[in-house]
């Protein structure tokens, strides 16, 4: 079973506005609600394929329940933690400008820490976890970390997606797939990223380091795939750039898939790279057939074997 964590959930309110006017009263010409997280993200995405998952996490409150009925509605199963606390709600105002007001979330206590650790106790290695996005108030620094080395004593694959220094640390848990962005890249090793010969070095380091698979994105100049055998360059498909919130995840999701469907990893790499493009260029996440009108049209070099 693929589970996805989200320790810090949301509820993203988009309010579409032209401008703002502090201190006045200022009406929206629109608005949307959707369920916020990297780790549901990715069970939004993998439900496009058809992929059963599990989400875990800690909601709350009536934003808590609008975020399980989304996803079971999608198809995911969920076992989530029932808090106290209402999960957060983020407002994104979109115009001429974007302004994000992000909630600071509940404080997680250690009987919902405890709850999360006898989930992770009931997997087996035929599981596979995904850890992505910020952690919730209340979580120790190292959070991760402790979680990943309890994943390991059951051998449970599992997927890091963080630009903080744990990602550093867990490397030598051998993580199926890192997927930092170019920037994140740097700061992991404190450099500035200038070329692609930068990226391929330090995407390699990861790899070395322990990452099984390392996926780095690159933007509009497409992503680079690193495994123990090859560099692979995928240039980015064309399109109208919409929202690149979630592009990340989607590509994540996307990788999951095309190992689902027994494809080698340089190819589920192009699945990889068609579902992330798909939603960077929706106001939502991509669905299956924006995915698959991106058949064919992603172009792969290799730079290394």
């Amino acid at each position: 079973m693929i589970y996805t964590l989200t320790l810090n959930p949301s509820i993203d309110y988009l309010m579409y506005i032209d401008e703002i006017q502090l201190g006045k009263t200022n009406r929206s010409t629109r608005e949307q609600m959707l369920p916020g997280g990297k780790g549901i993200n990715v069970s939004r995405i993998l439900n496009q394929f058809e992929v059963p998952n599990i989400a875990l996490g800690f909601v709350g409150g009536f934003s808590g329940d609008f975020i399980r009925e989304w996803l079971e509605k999608e198809g995911s199963s969920t076992q989530f933690i029932e808090i106290s606390s209402p999960t957060r709600i983020n407002v994104k105002t979109k115009g001429s400008k974007e302004t994000e007001i992000n909630g600071a979330g509940p404080i997680i206590d250690e009987a919902a820490i405890n709850q999360l650790r006898q989930q992770i106790q009931t997997m087996t290695s035929e599981d596979l976890i995904v850890l992505s996005g910020s952690k919730a108030q209340g979580l120790p620094d190292d959070f991760y970390l402790s979680l990943i080395r309890l994943l390991k004593e059951r051998d449970i694959p599992f997927i890091f997606d963080t630009a903080s220094q744990e990602l550093i640390e867990a490397l030598p848990m051998s993580p199926l797939l890192v997927k930092p962005n170019q920037d994140e890249l740097g700061d992991l090793f404190g450099v500035e990223i200038h070329s692609l010969e930068d990226v391929m070095l330090y995407g390699k380091k990861l790899q070395e380091m322990g990452a099984e698979n390392v996926i780095v994105s690159l933007g509009g100049d497409g992503a680079l795939f690193i495994d123990a055998e090859r560099i692979v360059k995928a240039d980015a498909p064309k399109g109208q750039v919409i929202n690149t919130v979630g592009s990340g995840d989607s590509m994540i999701a996307g990788f999951i898939a095309g190992l689902q469907q027994g494809l080698p990893a340089s190819q589920a790499f192009v699945l990889a790279v068609q579902s992330g493009s798909a939603t960077a260029f929706k106001e939502d996440l991509a669905e299956k057939q924006d995915i698959d009108g991106l058949n064919g049209v992603v172009g792969l070099t290799f730079l290394h074997k």
